[in-house]
């Protein structure tokens, strides 16, 4: 699945093997993706039992939707509904998010159960289910695609097997996040957040993750952009600006009779503003140090102009106590349930 957009939220998810051969399961790790949160079944039901347990611990994106406080100001027969953008980054204090199965890799000839009457069994419809078939399987394979029961089918025998599945893994996590995401995404076309959906705004944003080893990312608001985080938990905030939305700062502060020298950098375009004491605009008591909470500015052109400012450590966010992905991947380890490449 090509990616022409941004999506509202991702983080690293848990990729569920089940295979009743130990040994196949043991050498197939050894070739998975580093730094990939994985967990080894050798028992159906009991990966069954996992991957359907209750608790979900992915956002309810219902939740970031209610309905508009001021109904009396809009005109009869009209109803708003008011998106709080400001809760999906909050997301980052979730310490269970990892450990949302967001993509099953199943053997289809095992006793019992097999590979397709598993994916039929799991209840999330959202999860993405890819099947492991020997060649004799592959006409079975391609109906159960056709029929919506699986997203994926891989041959054992494939040369290419394994490259092939780390490739198809990372693009089921994101089409999980697509689905989960589904309502959030339509309501945010219609918002301020153009450069979610521009495409090569989107391919710029791919380029600073992986610039910048990101593996989890939020969409924020007030400034609009995204909290992006490391493995390691180190945080950087992409400030995103459109042209009118630096205008927008530029007569607010020239309104308050902000400095000089303020309002000559604003004009200019080549500082972001940030007055994140302030909800992201100059008030008077920025009077005095209104310089620290300018950023270098980087131009873009997509479908529209944009300018962003990338900030490392942003003292808006408390990330403190922020549960990074590398120690969820250490606890894996330690428990003996897998973890990064060769950690099961």
């Amino acid at each position: 699945m090509k990616r022409y957009e941004i999506l509202p939220f991702y983080f690293p998810t848990t990729v569920v093997f089940v295979d009743d051969s130990a040994s196949f399961l043991d050498n197939l790790i050894l070739h998975i993706a580093p730094n990939l949160a994985f967990r080894l079944f050798d028992s159906v039901a009991e990966a069954l039992m996992t991957v359907n347990m209750d608790g979900r611990v992915m956002p309810e994106t219902g939740r970031y939707f209610a309905p508009y406080p001021f109904p009396e100001e809009l005109p009869y027969g009209h109803r708003a509904i008011d998106l709080n953008v400001d809760l999906i980054h909050r997301e980052v204090h979730n310490e269970h998010r990892f450990e949302q199965v967001a993509v099953v890799v199943v053997d289809y000839e095992m006793p019992g159960i097999d590979g397709l009457e598993f994916c039929r069994n799991i209840k999330d419809p959202a999860v993405k289910k890819i099947l492991l078939t020997g060649k004799a399987d592959e006409k079975i394979a391609v109906r159960a695609f056709n029929e919506g029961i699986i997203d994926r089918f891989i041959t054992k025998r494939e040369p290419k097997a394994t490259a092939i599945l780390n490739e198809a893994i990372v693009e089921m996590q994101h089409s999980y996040f697509h689905y989960v995401a589904r309502m959030l995404r339509e309501a945010l076309k219609i918002g301020k957040q153009a450069f979610l959906h521009d495409p090569l705004f989107a391919a710029r944003f791919r380029q600073i993750c992986a610039e910048l080893d990101i593996v989890e990312y939020y969409l924020c608001g007030e400034p609009d952009g995204m909290l992006m985080i490391d493995a390691n938990g180190r945080a950087h905030q992409l400030i995103v600006k459109t042209d009118q939305a630096m205008l927008s700062h530029f007569e607010i502060a020239h309104d308050q009779a902000a400095p000089e020298g303020l309002l000559a950098a604003l004009k200019s375009g080549r500082m972001v503003p940030n007055f994140w004491r302030s909800r992201g605009e100059y008030s008077p008591e920025h009077q005095n140090d209104w310089a620290q909470y300018l950023h270098p500015a980087t131009e873009f052109v997509g479908l529209q102009w944009y300018t962003y400012a990338l900030l490392k450590q942003p003292p808006a966010f408390k990330m403190d106590y922020v549960y990074p992905y590398y120690r969820y991947l250490e606890e894996l380890d330690a428990k003996g349930w897998g973890g990064a490449q060769g950690g099961a």
